[in-house]
This record gives structure tokens, sequence and C-alpha cells, in this order.
């Protein structure tokens, strides 16, 4: 243990005085933990104590000196040197920061005038941009998400295009703090809401909900929870007709989700292959088009896709054409995974490869991963001729 710090944990005991009859008293434990496991615990999502499985009413780490001291001079004695605590600031939250806190999300929640509440919301994004400990703040106040939204439903604030913008904004920005990710997924309102935006709000409205779902789903349960509630089809709508900002968001969110299996497959139904294919050959957007397609380049219905839509073509001009290693290297493991599931395709790359020779120039100066995708292509298209030798 090297920076030791105290997690409260409240426990209600009912002490029996016979017949039934008893008082209900709640105590308090003060368990230390090293800050970085208990912090990984925390950021996970978890908000139980592990001693004692109880809902933590709080997640405060409070420095535990005393045992911090003895740690000191026990390395001393030995003759190890204690390394220096971290600077845990963007974890902890003031008093001043609760506070802060508190008077806006009530400002939000609880004004009758829409103009105070429409500042206070602004106000909100504005802080949680810039102060990383007021992010921690809505982790101990998780029920807050929900009402603030709730609010923004008001239809008087809900077709204020600008409150959208500040209300998406701000779930952004509390999303980046790694403990609020699960917090965010878990509540029945924000995801919706995000994908509400995603289809009906301004352009950076919906650069901003691409973004955030992008940050939630760096966590598996939140994956399943936006692919589920139909995100995908809409960020697809923004890949294809956002600004170029819209679309890296939507590209990033795309690529995250489909790291979960059962979102390749709504990735597919919802029209990427056309719209990556265009972005290709448009020269726009191409090292995030490629990535999307080698990624989804594992699942059967995809790959039969991309061949029927012109993605051999596409493949092998990315390879002949672009300077970017990490392209050429998509570009093949896509080709390479047409051609395990469709072997007619060899022709049309057997054809291109007597031509232009890029495939046997990439199995000697590719990246390793496209040396291996290359020489595997090259030895297919030679198994297929002697095939085709023997049978004649």
């Amino acid at each position: 243990m090297r920076d030791p710090v105290v997690l409260a944990s409240g426990q209600n005991l009912f002490l029996c005085s016979g017949e039934g009859k008893g008082v209900h008293i709640k105590f308090v434990l003060y368990w230390t933990y090293d800050r970085r496991f208990i912090q990984e615990w925390l950021s996970a999502g978890n908000r139980t104590c592990p001693q004692t499985q109880q809902v933590l009413s709080n997640t405060i780490l409070i420095p535990n000196h005393l045992v911090r001291s003895m740690i000191s001079q026990w390395c001393t004695d030995n003759g190890i040197t204690l390394p220096p605590v971290e600077n845990q600031e963007e974890d902890l939250v003031t008093n001043n920061e609760r506070k802060t806190f508190s008077k806006i999300f009530e400002r939000i929640a609880s004004s009758s005038n829409l103009s105070e509440q429409r500042e206070a919301i602004k106000d909100l994004r504005l802080l949680t941009k810039c102060n990383s400990s007021l992010r921690a703040a809505i982790g101990e106040k998780p029920d807050s998400i929900s009402q603030m939204i709730s609010t923004v439903s008001n239809p008087e604030l809900e077709n204020n295009a600008e409150v959208l913008e500040d209300m998406v904004t701000t779930i952004l920005n509390l999303s980046i703090h790694e403990s609020n990710k699960k917090i965010i997924g878990d509540d029945p309102l924000a995801i919706p809401f995000l994908i509400r935006t995603l289809q009906s709000g301004t352009m950076e409205a919906r650069s901003n909900a691409a973004a955030a779902i992008f940050s939630l789903s760096a966590l598996n349960s939140n994956k399943a929870k936006i692919g589920e509630l139909g995100a995908m089809r809409h960020l697809v709508d923004l890949l294809e007709h956002g600004s170029m900002i819209a679309k890296k968001d939507a590209a990033s969110a795309i690529f995250n989700l489909c790291m979960l299996h059962e979102n390749k497959s709504r990735a597919t139904k919802s029209g990427v292959i056309d719209v990556t294919l265009k972005a290709i050959a448009d020269d726009s957007l191409v090292d995030e088009s490629l990535a999307i397609l080698a990624l989804l380049s594992g699942d059967h219905e995809t790959v039969e896709e991309i061949g029927e839509t012109g993605g051999v073509a596409s493949m092998l001009r990315v390879i002949k054409e672009d300077q970017c290693k990490r392209n050429k290297e998509n570009a093949v493991a896509v080709l390479f995974a047409v051609c395990m599931y469709d072997r007619t395709k060899l022709r049309e790359i057997a054809e291109d490869e007597n031509l232009n020779g890029s495939l046997a120039w990439l199995a000697q100066n590719g990246t390793s991963r496209a040396r291996r995708k290359a020489a595997g292509i090259l030895d297919k298209m030679k198994r297929a001729v002697h095939h085709t030798h023997y049978s004649c």
C-alpha cells in the first residue's frame, strides 16, 4: 500500500429488546484502501463497499495520514524509497464544488423561471467543461442526470435548440470522467436523450451527442444498450450527411460500438458499408472508413455486401495509391476477408495483381499484419490457378 485512503461505509443495526421491540442504529465503518485499487473499483462503476457490500452513500476518498506515516516509517527502517503520492485532485470533490453543483442543479430543476433555467444549464455546460472535479461531483448525486433531462423535456425548453446543445454537451463533459460512464449508461433517460438529439438536433448538438456516445461506449454494457436502443442508424446518417467534425465523431462512435459483435450486423443493416465505401471513393474520412470496414470484415454478412458493392476495386485502389501504411493494412485485411468468403473475387484481384503487383509489394514492404494478409491472398491465388490447371 502506497497511498492509503479512507472510504466510509454505513451499516444499519437493529437492537432487539424482546417482544419485537427495539431500535435501529446506524453506524459508520471506515475502511482503508490503497487509492489506486479502490479508485479502479469505483471507476468500474461499483457503488458498494468491497468489504461490507453495503451501498455507498458517497464515494469521497480521504487520505489516511496515520497509515501513510506508518508506511513511510517502515520504508525508512528497511531502506526502501516510498514513491511520492500522485496528484489526485481530479478525483477529489471539495465542499465548495458540491455547493456549486447543488446550487446550479437547484436552479435547473426547481426554478419556475425559464430564463433562469436556460442560464443554469449553460453555466453547468461551461463548468463541467473546465472543472474536472465538478465532473466527479455527479457521482455523488447520480439521479440528478434524469432530473435535469426531465426538466429539459419541458416543451418550452425542448424546442430551444441552444438548451438542447447545452444539455447534450454537459452529458458529454460528464462522461469524460471514467466513473461517470456507468452512471450515465445506467440512467434510464440519458442514452435515449442522446439518440433523440442525434436524430433531430442541430449539427453541433448531433456531433456532441455522437461524441458522448463514443465516450460512453468505452464500457461493453453501454455498447449493448446503445446498440439495442437504435443509435446506429442515426450515427450512420450523421457519418454520411454531417459536418466534417460530426462525421469524425460519428465514425469514432460507430467503430467503438462495433467492437461488440451484436452491433456489427446493426451497422451493416444501417447502411454503413455504402457510406464508408462512398467516403473512400471521395477521399473523405478514408482512415476512419477503412478502420470501420476492417473491424466489420469478420462478419460474413458484411463481407458479402462489401464484395457485392464494389468494395474489392476500392480496396485495391487504396493498396496501390494510399501512402498510409495503416490504411493499406486495413484495406488488405478487408480483401483477405472477402477472399475467405467469396473465392470468385480472386479473379478480379488476380487481374489487378498481374497489372500492378501491389500485393506482392505489400507482402514484402507492408506492416507485419499487412504482409501476412497479402501473402495469404497471393497463396490463395496460386492455389486457385493450380486447381484450375488440375481441373483442366
